[in-house]
């Protein structure tokens, strides 16, 4: 949430779902946007589309909070699973992401209640342990839902936090010690929590700030995937399969640790916002990952 957040200028945020299975609730990302108000001056200082905190409080919604048990979604579907409903079929013709962190479930009821947001959802899931603790939801839209707009990088996400350059300012503890901790309110709730680069959700919100997010076999910060059925399933994409693209036996994780330079360096710019204002107005910035914003 705090690396989302310090990008959140570039992000047109529709909705902050908490997604369990296990801890976590939708308080827990408002304690986030508490932190990111009190730096929320210093971020507005260096651009105006930063949201307000209220507006994004406002986009906050508890997910359901036990997986699927059946094989088909429950019609009394979770205020999350609403939300990305009420989303979804805005008059809007950009494509809606859903960077899936927990349980996929949420997204599972509201293709199940209203199947015809399918054309309009992109869905970019962290498996591993998420898939584990929902397996039902993932299994139902996998069978039923083909024609789902779908990126599920079950080892690709761990480019993260393994391999690529971790000498130095870049190791998984010596880079938030130098570059986060002491970075305003929402560095410090990072520390609190956290205090190291282990942090397998991040990859799905790399891949809207580097690289064609119409082409998940391009190259991306947040990695690069294959369609394993591209007759049958033209628009779902996984683990790329070669062995010089795997890091100690996980495919794909190459592919996002290969930026890990990259992507570090400009986070380490984005946490700098929070201590610091722009020089002059309208002085040169570090460099926006993108101009457009994903919705």
């Amino acid at each position: 949430m705090v690396h989302y957040l310090v990008y959140a200028d570039v992000l047109e945020t529709e909705g902050l779902i908490s997604s369990p299975p296990g801890k976590g609730r939708a308080n827990d990302i408002l304690s986030c946007i508490a932190a990111y108000e009190l730096d929320f001056p210093n971020l507005r200082a260096w651009s105006d589309d930063y949201p307000a905190p209220d507006a994004l409080r406002d986009l906050v919604r508890q997910g359901s909070v036990v997986a699927q048990s059946g094989a088909a979604p429950s019609t009394n579907i979770s205020d999350g699973a609403k939300l990305i409903i009420e989303r979804a079929l805005l008059d809007d013709q950009r494509p809606l992401y859903v960077l899936v962190w927990g349980a996929i479930t949420d997204v599972a009821q509201a293709v199940h209640s209203r199947p015809g947001i399918k054309a309009k959802l992109r869905i970019y899931s962290i498996g591993a342990w998420n898939t584990q603790q929902d397996r039902k939801a993932r299994d139902y839209l996998f069978n039923k839902h083909p024609d789902l707009w779908w990126i599920e990088s079950d080892t690709t996400f761990r480019g993260m936090y393994l391999g690529g350059v971790q000498s130095g300012a870049f190791g998984p503890r010596s880079f938030p010690e130098q570059h986060v901790k002491d970075h305003g309110h929402l560095g410090a709730f990072f520390m609190s929590k956290k205090a190291d680069l282990k942090m397998g959700d991040s990859p799905s919100v790399l891949y809207l700030l580097h690289g064609d997010a119409d082409r998940p076999d391009s190259e991306h910060w947040g990695g690069s995937f294959f369609r394993p059925f591209p007759t049958k399933r033209p628009t779902y994409w996984h683990d790329r399969r070669e062995r010089s693209l795997a890091d100690r036996g996980w495919p794909g994780a190459k592919t996002v640790n290969k930026w890990r330079s990259s992507f570090l360096l400009d986070w380490q710019g984005r946490m700098s916002r929070l201590i610091a204002k722009p020089s002059a107005p309208g002085s040169e910035e570090e460099p926006r990952a993108s101009e457009q914003p994903a919705k």
